[in-house]
């Protein structure tokens, strides 16, 4: 998985943190110490994606383009990482002993299927858990982040 998935879910989280504020790209990086133009193109690929919307101007940045509800975990990783599964069946029993060249080694093959299952699970997991989930969780876990978010952002260089 892309490092970037991390990088992009830690930002939304914090931008849950400021609604309404558009937060640059700099400042988004600067609180974790990333690299800006790595970061910044994940945060595009969010904004594409219809996740985020960039605002241009002197108050310019990225915002959530979405109630935090309504952005699960996978449209985070399907943004970044594209929506090919992770594991991908090459049919390589088709040239192995006693293969078929006519068989469609993806269904039957035992590996196929775990990793088919595998990846729905996975999937269904991050399919079902918000941005406002995880804000949630670090809220209880941290009472003081959104507030401790907010005084960071106020104070990172634009």
């Amino acid at each position: 998985m892309n490092e970037g998935v991390e990088w992009a879910m830690h930002s939304c989280v914090n931008l849950s943190f400021v609604p309404g504020e558009a937060v640059t790209a700099k400042r988004l990086a600067a609180f974790y110490d990333l690299p800006t133009a790595y970061l910044n193109k994940q945060l595009q690929a969010l904004t594409r994606a219809g996740i985020l919307t960039s605002v241009s101007g002197p108050k310019g940045g990225f915002q959530l383009a979405r109630d935090p509800r309504d952005i699960s975990l996978l449209d985070i990783v399907v943004a970044i990482d594209g929506p090919d599964d992770a594991f991908r069946c090459t049919e390589i029993l088709k040239d192995g002993p006693g293969g078929d060249a006519r068989v469609d080694y993806t269904r039957i093959c035992i590996i196929s299927q775990a990793m088919r299952g595998a990846e729905l699970t996975y999937r269904r997991e991050l399919a079902g858990r918000s941005i406002a989930d995880i804000a949630a969780e670090v809220v209880r876990l941290h009472p003081n982040a959104p507030d401790n978010a907010r005084h960071r952002f106020a104070n990172l260089k634009s």
